[in-house]
């Protein structure tokens, strides 16, 4: 499982200087999508750690950082490099498509 939990409160610190590429995944709960998304995002956590940080916000309980990425539709799972925003892909996706811009994240 992606085991980060990023927060309105530990956003900047986890992700924004984070000297390592990030994938967070904005979600919620009663999100039948992010539901189907979350396995798929837990095991791309497994297969890029220590390489790649992945971790999970919960929309609901931390609009601040929604709405500073202007998170309008979820899932959506944004990519950062050097605390900057370089990829995202919004709604259920396939576990390639992910893999492929994570891989990406990392050659850039």
């Amino acid at each position: 499982m992606a085991d980060l939990i990023f927060t309105d409160h530990n956003f900047s610190e986890e992700v924004l200087k984070s000297k390592e590429p990030v994938v967070v995944d904005f979600w919620a709960p009663w999100c039948t999508p992010c539901r189907i998304v979350g396995p798929v995002v837990d095991e791309l956590a497994k297969e890029f750690e220590g390489k790649v940080k992945v971790g999970k916000l919960n929309v609901d309980e931390n609009q601040q950082v929604s709405g500073q990425f202007n998170v309008m539709s979820i899932p959506t799972i944004l990519f950062f490099k050097n605390g900057q925003p370089v990829d995202s892909v919004v709604g259920a996706q396939s576990k390639e498509i992910i893999k492929q811009k994570m891989e990406k994240l990392l050659s850039a």
